[in-house]
């Protein structure tokens, strides 16, 4: 069932289903293998991202990137630096991806271990490894925290996080890979606009990618999002949840993406490239849910 749709869709009706076009999603190798066929989910190409939790054995995850690029999809598998023993691990990681799943793009993250597993602890590492371009990675993405990190910043400003951006746009710009920037999930748009306003005015001109919780229950969607550590936008969240009213129905990221929307449609320019989904409610209500509003607004325009 849609729900006000007509009231988000920012700019001429069309601005919710062109900011869902080409959206990515991610999986787990454990929930990957409960879907008996992504055709049924997702529009063939989708970009899958594949999260590595910690534990999560090596081969599981290139057993679920072969599976999605034989089923038709963009397979890019998390890298977390914090989890891998040294280099040599590394290298063996990337080129069973690359050999034996026929990945060319990875997300390199710092990873969730507060203490390193080995001597990597970051994703400028990861890249300075020189090994996604010696096993022909064409595209590599990294992270970005509009909200501000506490990890990466324990005072609470944004200058460390600022500067490893600007170093990951240098290192963009003095190599041949295809880089973009994706986002923790939130639940506010306005500081994530602010935020890419205020990157781009410091010389950073990556790509946005920005993450956005799918469809799921109101409780369990706090749950996650103070064990992920969202900033400020977890007020929208508890202020939701004071109303008993929305508390017994799914939480639906229409409000954040119809203000993203109408923010692309009136800045064309705007690094806001496209939206990334976090199917915390699972992936088959995620993807029915953004696949709903594409098909409802492309309809629209064409009737």
């Amino acid at each position: 069932m849609l729900r006000r749709q007509a009231d988000t869709s920012g700019g001429g009706g069309s601005g919710l289903g062109k900011i869902l076009s080409g959206y990515s999603i991610e999986v787990m190798p454990r929930t990957a293998a409960k879907v008996e066929r992504f055709a049924d989910l997702l529009p063939r190409g989708t970009r899958v991202y594949i999260a590595h939790i910690e534990g999560t054995p090596i081969a599981d995850m290139v057993t679920t990137a072969r599976r999605l690029r034989d089923e038709g999809y963009a397979a890019m598998p998390h890298v977390p630096a914090r989890i891998i023993k040294d280099t040599a691990t590394l290298e063996d990681w990337v080129r069973q991806y690359r050999d034996e799943a026929g990945v060319e793009e990875a997300l390199l993250l710092a990873g969730g271990p507060r203490e390193p597993h080995g001597d990597l602890h970051s994703a400028m590492q990861l890249l300075e490894t020189g090994l996604f371009d010696k096993y022909g990675f064409r595209r590599l993405h990294v992270a970005g925290h509009p909200e501000g990190n506490r990890d990466i910043d324990p005072d609470g400003s944004s200058r460390q996080a600022d500067e490893a951006l600007l170093w990951k746009q240098s290192f963009s710009e003095r190599t041949d890979a295809d880089m973009a920037i994706v986002t923790q999930f939130f639940f506010d748009a306005k500081p994530v606009i602010r935020w890419s306003e205020r990157l781009h005015a410091l010389g950073i001109t990556l790509p946005i990618h920005v993450g956005v919780a799918g469809p799921t229950k109101l409780q369990t969607l706090i749950k996650f999002a103070i064990a992920c550590g969202v900033g400020p936008s977890l007020k929208v969240l508890q202020k939701r949840a004071m109303d008993l009213t929305k508390l017994m129905t799914p939480y639906e990221p229409f409000d954040v993406l119809g203000e993203l929307a109408a923010y692309r449609e009136a800045h064309p320019n705007s690094m806001i490239e496209q939206v990334h989904i976090f199917p915390l409610g699972g992936i088959t209500a995620s993807a029915k849910w953004a696949n709903t509003q594409s098909n409802a607004v492309a309809e629209a325009g064409v009737a």
